[in-house]
């Protein structure tokens, strides 16, 4: 571990927490708002805590997820429209909060916060699987095909732990509109696993038969 990954590590935590606060908080008009303070914690909590664990056991995955770029212009676009589907949504749950448009009752807002806990776990799985990880599209030196724990259900088990992350927010968050604005993240992702599987296929040895062994994509039985 370095000072300058610790430093840089806690850097973009720390700026996403208030980036996500003024975004939820600002529009509500109030802290008064038990479900965003419920989000905060169960989004930033355990992700304090994978950073501490990647920190000292993985630090060479951190620094990649932290320091990570997208090339390809397509993927950019991709990336740039999940960045404002993302703000909408917080947006629009803070606005939620403020109006009482349509607030969850709290059993909803809990059995969501469920889901969410569980897409993390799923996610940090995930990591521990794949070492050749990567927020970008691309093939690394040396990389191998990953055919075992998730990876021997669907091809793509970050996919469906960020599915389950990113449909959960807005429940968690008590707004239904949010939801539905999240709900545009399910072709964007789309595209970029196509794009993914392309790049895969042509750079890297063994993907088209892993993909005849594997099926489905995201979801056994049905994506």
């Amino acid at each position: 571990m370095s000072a300058r990954l610790f430093f840089q590590a806690l850097g973009k935590f720390f700026l996403g927490l208030v980036v996500v606060g003024v975004l939820l908080f600002l529009p509500a008009g109030t802290l008064d708002y038990w479900q965003g303070w419920l989000f905060v914690g169960v989004l930033f909590v355990p992700m304090f805590v994978a950073g501490i664990v990647l920190m000292f056991r993985k630090p060479e995955l951190l620094r990649k997820r932290l320091e990570a770029k997208e090339e390809e212009q397509e993927q950019k676009w991709v990336v740039a429209l999940s960045g404002v589907l993302f703000i909408a949504m917080f947006v629009v749950a803070g606005l939620n909060r403020r109006y009482m448009w349509w607030m969850l009752p709290d059993w909803a807002v809990y059995a969501a916060t469920g889901l969410f806990l569980v897409g993390y776990l799923l996610y940090a799985e995930v990591l521990k699987e794949n070492v050749w990880l990567s927020r970008t599209i691309e093939v690394q030196e040396h990389q191998k095909v990953v055919d075992t724990g998730l990876y021997g259900i669907v091809r793509h088990p970050m996919y469906a732990a960020t599915l389950l992350l990113f449909l959960s927010m807005p429940l968690v968050l008590g707004s239904l509109w949010s939801f539905a604005i999240m709900l545009f993240y399910i072709p964007i992702i789309s595209k970029r696993i196509r794009n993914e599987e392309k790049v895969l296929e042509e750079g890297l040895e063994g993907y088209r038969e892993y993909k005849q062994c594997v099926r489905y994509k995201v979801i056994p039985f049905v994506w």
